[in-house]
């Protein structure tokens, strides 16, 4: 296990269009082709990993399926974060029928019962800026399951996240990007949309 830093700059799109564009002009490079990224997130009946996460407790995860762009290639993913840090563990589950995630179930050793809660689709880009790795995320679009039916919501900002090693400094971040840092979980913005 790796545990890494992720500092999150939340934008609108003319703000996103410039810091982009003045990385871009400072040397930053594409690291891997823009795709659509489609997250369908785990949660118990009571929401409790929303809950946590909102609250900020320690030690807390997120479960997630994830693929990419209309491939049937799906991960689960989860994200720990914990008083040392965060950090992801990977697993390929093969290909699933995304037409009716609302069916599965999954089992955590935490949690229990876990159960589709929501999907998120965005588009994401790939940076690379002074050792630092920059992802810019826009489009992002929050689906509610609840059995055959599902409610959506569109995002009106988006996300900067610059993922580094837990040993980079806070003075280092701050003379590469001055914006001001702000928490943006995806699935927690997601959820409160629907309330």
């Amino acid at each position: 296990m790796s545990f890494r830093k992720e500092k999150k700059f939340k934008l609108n799109n003319s703000e996103l269009k410039f810091l982009k564009f003045s990385l871009l002009e400072k040397g930053m490079e594409v690291l891997y082709p823009k795709r659509l990224v489609n997250s369908c997130y785990f949660d118990t009946k009571t929401l409790l990993m929303f809950y946590q996460s909102e609250e900020g407790v320690l030690p807390r995860k997120k479960i997630r399926f994830r693929w990419y762009d209309n491939n049937n290639v799906v991960n689960k993913e989860t994200k720990i974060s914990s008083i040392e840090g965060r950090y992801k563990n990977n697993h390929n589950i093969g290909s699933i029928n995304k037409e009716r995630l609302f069916e599965y179930h999954l089992f955590d050793k935490d949690y229990g019962p876990i159960y589709p809660s929501l999907l998120i689709k965005y588009f994401r880009e790939y940076f690379l800026y002074q050792g630092l790795r920059l992802t810019f995320d826009s489009e992002i679009v929050y689906e509610k399951i609840e059995s055959t039916f599902s409610y959506r919501s569109i995002d009106r900002e988006s996300v900067m996240e610059i993922k580094t090693s837990i040993n980079t400094t806070e003075d280092y971040l701050e003379k590469i990007i001055s914006n001001k840092p702000e928490r943006f979980s995806k699935y927690c913005r997601g959820l409160k949309s629907f309330i």
